[in-house]
């Protein structure tokens, strides 16, 4: 049953590590029922997964979160991403029986407001296509569709491309590929790539004895920019593919043919949408669940 909760009983503040384990809950019922309803696979396939999500975006320091309480009771949550120029929003997520309350809509506006205070150039995220009640809440707020993508999963390659080496980034690579993300994209993500890089989760690929493209992980929460198509393959084929999967632009024909024959499935599409500042990439690219 759907409840609506009074205004005055609804109140949104900012997050602490202690709204981790009720966050953890909702967010893996809501994803679960949304996606069941509509005929796709959960992209959370159990419970311990979304806990050591939420564990990690709360205890983050660039990442922004707020709850939603209604008499007392969280409710919801949202999270505004600040590594880089550009913010990328989520989760967000509204407990089940508290749909239809317009809580989603005041998550949004009130990691919105935050956005603007911080003085963001750009807010992205990435939406299920399927889900077109969320895709006109975004629509409504100022968001634009810029890339459809599709969620792609399968069993990691484990092979090497002729005349292209990836390896292990390290520190020595950051400022390569901070250039190589300002050459596509028109600005650098250099904290995400920094942490990938302590994690040892990043790759870099060279061409001619150059870096030509890099990956900060092989998974839902990482992304990649390549100067072209082959660095892109390069580093698919060589990625371990943690947890759900990735996203590839589908406007990228020949790097999606690409991998639809080397075995990879579509399991959902996606849409990337943008608030403010948005260049059309120059390059190659794999968008992280974010942007």
């Amino acid at each position: 049953m759907t409840v609506t909760a009074p205004k005055n009983l609804l109140q949104i503040r900012t997050g602490t590590a202690a709204d981790a384990q009720a966050c953890s809950q909702i967010c893996y019922e809501a994803f679960t029922q949304i996606s069941e309803r509509h005929g796709f696979v959960p992209d959370f396939s159990h419970p311990e997964m979304t806990e050591q999500m939420m564990a990690m975006l709360f205890a983050h320091p660039k990442i922004y979160s707020v709850v939603a309480e209604a008499d007392g009771q969280i409710v919801g949550s949202n999270f505004l991403w600040e590594e880089s120029a550009i913010a990328g929003v989520g989760p967000i997520t509204v407990a089940p029986h508290f749909q239809n309350a317009n809580l989603g809509k005041r998550l949004m506006a009130t990691i919105l407001d935050r956005a603007q205070q911080q003085g963001f150039a750009g807010v992205r995220l990435v939406q299920a296509a399927f889900h077109n009640r969320s895709l006109s809440l975004y629509t409504k707020l100022g968001f634009d569709v810029q890339e459809p993508l599709a969620h792609l999963q399968g069993t990691p390659l484990a092979i090497a491309i002729p005349g292209y080496a990836v390896r292990l980034a390290t520190e020595a690579d950051l400022a390569e590929c901070n250039r190589l993300c300002q050459q596509v994209h028109g600005f650098a993500r250099s904290q995400e790539c920094d942490l990938a890089i302590q994690r040892g989760t990043a790759t870099v690929v060279e061409r001619d004895g150059r870096i030509t493209g890099y990956a900060t992980t092989g998974g839902f929460f990482g992304h990649a920019v390549g100067e072209r198509n082959e660095d892109l393959k390069a580093l698919i084929a060589a990625a371990t593919l943690e947890g759900s999967g990735f996203l590839l632009p589908t406007r990228n024909s020949d790097l999606f043919r690409w991998c639809l024959e080397q075995g990879f499935r579509v399991v959902q599409p996606m849409t990337l949408m943008s608030l403010g500042i948005y260049k059309q990439p120059q390059g190659a690219f794999l968008p992280s669940i974010l942007f």
